[in-house]
């Protein structure tokens, strides 16, 4: 059985994948600051040392990082780009003296050069690729978040139309995002490590729902999950990303395609939280 170590197993991608290979019998090693503040990745530990030194793979998907409202807050400060730096440094010397196998989560942004996240994020993909490990694009990935702070847009939403029975956006809702289920993600993430030897390392892994969807149209979505509440649209300006779209990368699609629509992923949150509060 493989013994899979999940860096930032609290989070909102780290928690699904974590549950997804519970399920299916792997040994999973969660490792995060939230369950445990010898954890942090930002300090050299032989806590991490010994987990990764046990383990026969290396999931990294921590980050100090949130949704748009996060970034938009946080992502020009010191502690931002410091707290994400020194972890970088920390678990990167870590796979590198102990050789294993990784997959570093990268972001669809780490082109955007005016985002401090996306610069970080490419500053990742450049210590993956000297260790030949593999790099993952992530679109958006939603699902349910621990996090209050790091609340992301369907989250936030739908939290929004349980508790204040209105949706509030910042902006009008006219930017375009692929917003792809956690465990539509999980899957792609282990297809990957299942296949690491495999891949060319030259090739874009983008995990993305390979759909476009107005962010209004997610709000109309949720709104009418939720006793047809109303939505009050923002105008605000699209800060985080703005406005630049890429395209996913469809070489993925080759060994793996997402299966949940974005309507039943909403849906599927909506009775989550629905659940949680009762």
């Amino acid at each position: 059985m493989k013994r899979m170590l999940v860096l930032g197993s609290s989070g909102q991608i780290g928690s699904a994948l974590c549950n997804y290979l519970k399920e299916l019998k792997y040994d999973v090693r969660e490792f995060d600051i939230v369950k445990n503040p010898t954890h942090d990745l930002r300090e050299k530990s032989s806590y991490l040392d010994w987990e990764i030194g046990i383990c026969d793979f290396v999931f990294f998907l921590a980050f100090d990082v949130g949704g748009s409202t996060y970034l938009k807050t946080y992502q020009h400060t010191f502690q931002f780009m410091d707290n994400n730096v020194r972890l970088m440094q920390v678990t990167f010397d870590a796979l590198q003296r102990y050789k294993k196998p990784f997959i570093f989560a990268s972001s669809q942004m780490s082109n955007m050069s005016f985002s401090s996240y996306g610069m970080l994020k490419n500053l990742g993909e450049l210590y993956t690729k000297s260790l030949n490990g593999i790099v993952i694009k992530l679109w958006n990935v939603y699902g349910v978040e621990h996090d209050p702070s790091k609340t992301h847009v369907i989250t936030d939403f739908v939290k929004m139309a349980l508790e204040k029975k209105q949706i509030t956006m910042r902006t009008d809702g006219e930017e375009e995002r692929q917003l792809l289920y956690a465990r539509d993600c999980s899957e792609a993430l282990l297809t990957i490590s299942e296949k690491y030897n495999e891949i060319p390392r030259d090739k874009e892994l983008h995990i993305a729902p390979f759909k476009w969807v107005k962010i209004l149209d997610i709000a109309k979505n949720i709104a009418i999950l939720c006793d047809n509440i109303p939505i009050v649209v923002g105008k605000d300006v699209d800060s985080v990303q703005r406005g630049q779209k890429n395209e996913p990368d469809p070489y993925i699609l080759s060994m793996w395609k997402p299966t949940t629509t974005i309507e039943d992923g909403i849906k599927n949150i909506v009775e989550y939280y629905k659940n949680a509060s009762k």
